[in-house]
C-alpha cells in the first residue's frame, strides 16, 4: 500500500513539473524521431562525403586587375600615357569603398591592381571598373596594341598541383608529351586550365639579311604583305553547278615552312625577287623564355589550376588516374611522369583526421561516460557527437547566407569541428543524467517516458543559457572585417551550426534513446558468457570481418574504416563484461560517493564566515596576476604561426632587363646550394625530401601575390617534403634556418626564403608608403628611407625592399625629327623599323591540323646583336606623293 502511495505522489509530481513540449512530442512519437534519426544519419553521411574538399576557404575577395600592352614604350611614357589616366578615372569611382590602388608600369604594359572593401560584391566591383575604363579610353592613346583588359584576381587561380614530364628526350618531344597529357587533363570538368612552363614552342622564322633587303630595296613591311597575302584561304561564295550550288573556295594557306621560300616579295620588269634570296626561314624553336628542372633535369611542367568549387581531392584522384592511363596506354615506359606539390595530401590527412577525431571521440566520450551512468546510457550519450556533426551538416547550405558563397570541407571548417568536438556532448550529458538519476531514485515508481519527460523540462532553461553564453564570444566573429574576417566567418558559423544541432539532438533524440534502453542496474543480471550466445554480436563480428576482408584486399579504406570500427565495438563488448563492468560498479559505489564526499566538506569548508571574501578577493588578484605575467613574458603575438615547413620557397629577382639565360645560370648556382643543404649532391638522396623544382621566368613569383606574368630576371626553386607522418619525427626547420644562411654572395641578386603561408594572403607586415608627385622626388626619398632603415638594422627585419624597380637600364635614341620628316620618315616609322628588326613581328601564322605556329620577321641573328647595325639599317618606304 505504501509502494502504490509513492508511485501516485510521484506520478503527481511528474504531472504537476514542468516540461519541455519538444521532449514531449518525440517520447509520443518514437517511430517518428527513429526515422527522422535514420535520415538526418543518412543525409549527414553523404554531404559529409560529397562536399567539396579544399585545403583553404575559397574566399572572394573583390580585387581587380587592368592591363594594357602598348608595344614600344619605355616604362615612362607608360606611366604617362596609360597608367595615369587610368588610374585618374579610378580614383573616382563613387558607390564603393576601395581600399588600395597599386599600379606597375613597365616596358610596353601597364598594370593596375585595385582591391576594394571587402563589403563590396565582385560583380559591383567588376561593372565600376569597366565603367572607370571606358571613361579613361578617351585620354589614352589611339594605337594601343591592346586595349584595357579587366579581370578578376581570385585565390581559386593558385595551382593545386604540378605534373611534371621528364626523360632522355628533346624539348620539342618533352613538349609533344607534355602538350597531350595537356589536352587530356583539360577535359576534366574540375579542372579550369592547365598552364604549360619549360616547353620550348615551335616557331617560323624569317631572318632577314639587312644588305640584301637594302640592295633590293624591299621593306619589312613589303614581306609582311607578301607572307599576309599568300598565306590565305579565301572563299569566292556559291557557284551554281546543275542543280547545286557548290563553295567556291581558293586554297592558299602555307602547308609547310618551305612554302614561304617560294614567296615573291617584289616583281621589277619581271625579275622576281624571292623570299629566300634575301632571307633564311627556319622551321625552329623560339628562343626560350622560361626554364623549369626537377632534381637537375629538364622537365616541362604542367600547372593545375582547378575550378572554383569543386573537390580537391576528387580533382587529384582523376588527375593521377588520368596520368596513369597514358603512362601505361599511350606514353613509352622511359618517359618519367612526377607529380609534385599536391595540396590535395595535407586536404586529405586533414579530413581523414577529422573522420578519427570524430570516432576516437565518440569512443572517449563513452568510456569516460560508463563509469558514471552506465554502458547503455554512456553509448547514447556518445551519439550526439556523430548525430551532432550530421545535422550540423544538414544546415550547411544555409550558411551561403553568412559567408556569401558556397561553403567547402576547408582547414577552418574542420577545425571549427574538432574545437566543437568536446562541447557537443555537454548537452546530451545534462539530460541523459539527469534522466538516469531521476529513474534510479524512482526505484520503479516512475516511467522511464516520465523521468525523460520530467529530467528535460527541469534542465531545459540551464542548458539553454550554458549553450548561448558558450556561443555568445563566437557571435561577434560574423561581423569580423577584412580579408581575415572572409576567412574565419567559418569558425563561428560551424560552430553555431553544432552546438545548435546538439541542443536538438539532446531533447529530441537522446530522450527516446532513454526511454527505450535505459534500465535500473539491478534488471537483467546475466552471465559473463551469455555475450557468445547472443546472435547480434556474431553478426556483427561476421560484418567486421567480411569488411575488413574487402578492404584490405581491394585496399579500399571505406570498407576497412568499417571492419575496424566494427571490430573494435567487438572488443571493447567483451572487455566491458569481463573487466570494465566490474570497475564501473567499483567506481560508481566507493569512489565517486568517496570523491562527492570531500568536494562537499570542501565547499562547507570554504562558506564559513569570510572565507567567501577571502577566495573572491584571492581570485581577482590571480586574475590581476596572470595579466602581468602574460605581460612579463612578452609572449609573440602570430595569428596563423607556422611549424615546420612542407615547403621551402627560394625567391631570385635580378635586375629588370636580365637575360633569361643569365637568370637560370644564377637559379642552378641556387639550386647547388640548396643541394648542398639538404645533402643530396652527388646523386645522393634525402628521404625527407619529395622534389625540387626550379622555375625560370614562368610560375618564378610567389604563388599568392596573383603575378601571372612572364618575367625573365626571377627564379625561385621549391622544396617540398614528404608529408608529416612520413618524416620519423625528423624536423625540417633546420633546412629552412640553414638556406637562409647559405643564401649570400651574388652581387645585384635579391634573394628571400620563405615556407608556405598559413592563412590568406596578406601583406607584409609592416609598409611605409611614400607619396607624391614628382616621380624623381619619390624615389630618391623612398631610397634614402630604405639606407637609413638599413643602417639601422631593425631588429627582426629581415627582408627590406622597396616595391619599385630602379635597375631597368634603358638606351634613349633621340631622332631628328626636322631632318627626318623633310626625308618623309616619321618616328613612328623609325620606331617600328628598329622594333621589328631587333625584337621582331609576327605577321602570319602557319597552320598544321589543329596548331597554328607563329611566322616571325626580323633581323638575322648577326646583325640584331650590336646597336651599330640597328641604328645603321636604310629606311625603305614608298612615297605615295610623288
Amino acid at each position: 500500500m505504501a509502494n502504490q502511495n509513492q508511485s501516485g505522489e510521484m506520478h503527481h509530481l511528474i504531472k504537476s513539473a514542468k516540461t519541455f513540449f519538444a521532449t514531449n512530442w518525440a517520447i509520443g512519437s518514437k517511430t517518428a524521431v527513429y526515422l527522422i534519426t535514420l535520415f538526418i544519419t543518412l543525409w549527414g553521411v553523404s554531404l559529409f562525403i560529397t562536399t567539396p574538399k579544399e585545403q583553404f576557404p575559397d574566399v572572394v575577395l573583390p580585387t581587380i586587375y587592368v592591363q594594357t600592352v602598348y608595344i614600344g614604350n619605355s616604362p615612362k611614357d607608360m606611366e604617362n600615357l596609360v597608367t595615369r589616366p587610368i588610374e585618374k578615372e579610378l580614383k573616382g569611382i563613387t558607390g564603393v569603398k576601395i581600399n588600395k590602388i597599386t599600379s606597375t608600369s613597365l616596358q610596353d604594359f601597364s598594370a593596375i591592381i585595385v582591391e576594394f572593401a571587402t563589403t563590396v560584391k565582385t560583380d559591383e566591383a567588376l561593372q565600376k571598373m569597366r565603367d572607370a575604363v571606358d571613361k579613361a579610353k578617351k585620354d589614352l592613346p589611339n594605337d594601343l596594341t591592346q586595349e584595357p583588359t579587366i579581370q578578376e584576381i581570385s585565390l581559386s587561380e593558385i595551382p593545386v598541383m604540378a605534373v611534371n614530364v621528364s626523360g632522355s628526350y628533346d624539348g620539342a618531344k618533352l613538349a609533344d608529351f607534355a602538350e597531350q597529357l595537356k589536352d587530356k587533363l583539360e577535359e576534366l570538368s574540375e579542372i579550369s586550365r592547365v598552364d604549360e612552363i619549360g616547353a620550348p614552342e615551335r616557331e617560323i622564322q624569317v631572318n632577314v639579311d639587312k644588305y640584301k633587303m637594302e640592295v633590293a630595296k624591299v621593306s619589312f613591311t613589303d614581306i609582311e604583305q607578301a607572307i599576309q597575302r599568300e598565306n590565305a584561304d579565301i572563299s569566292g561564295g556559291l557557284l551554281e553547278v546543275g542543280e547545286q550550288k557548290r563553295t567556291l573556295r581558293v586554297n592558299g594557306q602555307f602547308k609547310s615552312a618551305m612554302d614561304i621560300n617560294a614567296v615573291v616579295v617584289k616583281n621589277i620588269n619581271g625579275a622576281p625577287i624571292y623570299l629566300r634570296e634575301i632571307a633564311e626561314i627556319r622551321d625552329t624553336i623560339k628562343e626560350r623564355e622560361s626554364y623549369a628542372r626537377l632534381e637537375g633535369k629538364n622537365v616541362v611542367t604542367l600547372s593545375i589550376i582547378k575550378r572554383t568549387g569543386e573537390n580537391l581531392i576528387e580533382t587529384s584522384a582523376k588527375v593521377n588516374q588520368v596520368v596513369n592511363e597514358m603512362k601505361q596506354n599511350v606514353f613509352p615506359k622511359d618517359l618519367k611522369i612526377v607529380i609534385t606539390g599536391d595540396l590535395s595530401i595535407k586536404a586529405a590527412t586533414s579530413f581523414n583526421e577529422l573522420v578519427n577525431s570524430i570516432v576516437i571521440g565518440f569512443i572517449l566520450v563513452m568510456l569516460v561516460l560508463m563509469f558514471f551512468m552506465g554502458v547503455t546510457n554512456s553509448f547514447f550519450v556518445a551519439l550526439s557527437v556523430p548525430l551532432s556533426m550530421f545535422l550540423a551538416f544538414i544546415f550547411l547550405p544555409t550558411a551561403d547566407v553568412f559567408i556569401g558563397s558556397a561553403v567547402t570541407l576547408n582547414f577552418i571548417v574542420l577545425f571549427a569541428l574538432l574545437f566543437g568536438l568536446g562541447i557537443v556532448v555537454d548537452d546530451a550529458i545534462v539530460v541523459i543524467e539527469n534522466t538516469h538519476r531521476i529513474f534510479v531514485q524512482g526505484k520503479g515508481a516512475i516511467s522511464a517516458e516520465d523521468a525523460a519527460k520530467y529530467a528535460a523540462g527541469e534542465v531545459f532553461v540551464p542548458v539553454l543559457a550554458g549553450t548561448l553564453t558558450t556561443l555568445a564570444p563566437f557571435i561577434p566573429l560574423l561581423f569580423w572585417p577584412g580579408i581575415i574576417g572572409k576567412f574565419m566567418i567559418y569558425l563561428p558559423t560551424m560552430l553555431i551550426f553544432t552546438l545548435t544541432a546538439s541542443l536538438i539532438v539532446a531533447y529530441v533524440i537522446n530522450p527516446v534513446f532513454a526511454v527505450d534502453f535505459m534500465s535500473h542496474s539491478d534488471e537483467n543480471k546475466e552471465t559473463k558468457s551469455a555475450l557468445f550466445r547472443k546472435p547480434f554480436f556474431w553478426v556483427t563480428l561476421a560484418i567486421a570481418l567480411v569488411a575488413d576482408l574487402i578492404g584490405y584486399s581491394q585496399n579500399s579504406p571505406g570498407y576497412r574504416f568499417l571492419g575496424n570500427l566494427l571490430l573494435f565495438f567487438t572488443v571493447l563488448a567483451i572487455f566491458n563484461r569481463y573487466i570494465l563492468s566490474g570497475a564501473i560498479h567499483s567506481f560508481q559505489h566507493k569512489f565517486l560517493p568517496s570523491l562527492m564526499n570531500r568536494y562537499e566538506s570542501l565547499l562547507t569548508w570554504a562558506l564559513k564566515g569570510w572565507r567567501p571574501v577571502y577566495l573572491l578577493i584571492g581570485t581577482f588578484g590571480l586574475l590581476i596576476f596572470s595579466f602581468m605575467f602574460f605581460g612579463a613574458r612578452n609572449v609573440p603575438v602570430l595569428l596563423f604561426p607556422s611549424g615546420d615547413p612542407n615547403n621551402i620557397f627560394v625567391y631570385l629577382k635580378l635586375p629588370a632587363g636580365t637575360d633569361v639565360k643569365y637568370t637560370d645560370s644564377i637559379t642552378r648556382v641556387l639550386e647547388s646550394k640548396v643541394y648542398h643543404v639538404l645533402e643530396m649532391d652527388k646523386n645522393r638522396k634525402n628521404e625527407l625530401v619529395e622534389s625540387v623544382v626550379a622555375n625560370v621566368a614562368v610560375g618564378a613569383s610567389d604563388p599568392n601575390s596573383g603575378d601571372r606574368s612572364t618575367r625573365p630576371e626571377l627564379g625561385r626553386i621549391q622544396v617540398s617534403f614528404v608529408p608529416f607522418e612520413k618524416r620519423d619525427g625528423k624536423s625540417t626547420k633546420p633546412y629552412l634556418d640553414s638556406i637562409r644562411a647559405i643564401m649570400k654572395g651574388i652581387p645585384g641578386a635579391e634573394i628571400s626564403i620563405a615556407q608556405e603561408s598559413n592563412g590568406p594572403p596578406t601583406q607584409s607586415p609592416v609598409n611605409i608608403e611614400v607619396s607624391g608627385d614628382n616621380f624623381e622626388t619619390l624615389t630618391s626619398t623612398a631610397v634614402s628611407l630604405k639606407n637609413y632603415l638599413d643602417l639601422k638594422n631593425v631588429a627582426g627585419v629581415e627582408d627590406l625592399k622597396m616595391d619599385v624597380d630602379l635597375t631597368n637600364p634603358e638606351i634613349s635614341i633621340q631622332v631628328d625629327r626636322e631632318r627626318a620628316l623633310t626625308q618623309g620618315i616619321s618616328t613612328g616609322q623609325v620606331g617600328m623599323e628598329i622594333r621589328t628588326a631587333l625584337f621582331g613581328k609576327e605577321i602570319s601564322k602557319l597552320k598544321i591540323g589543329e596548331d597554328e605556329y607563329k611566322i616571325q620577321l626580323r633581323n638575322n641573328e648577326i646583325q640584331r646583336k650590336t646597336l651599330s647595325d640597328l641604328l645603321n639599317m636604310r629606311i625603305t618606304y614608298r612615297d605615295f606623293s610623288t
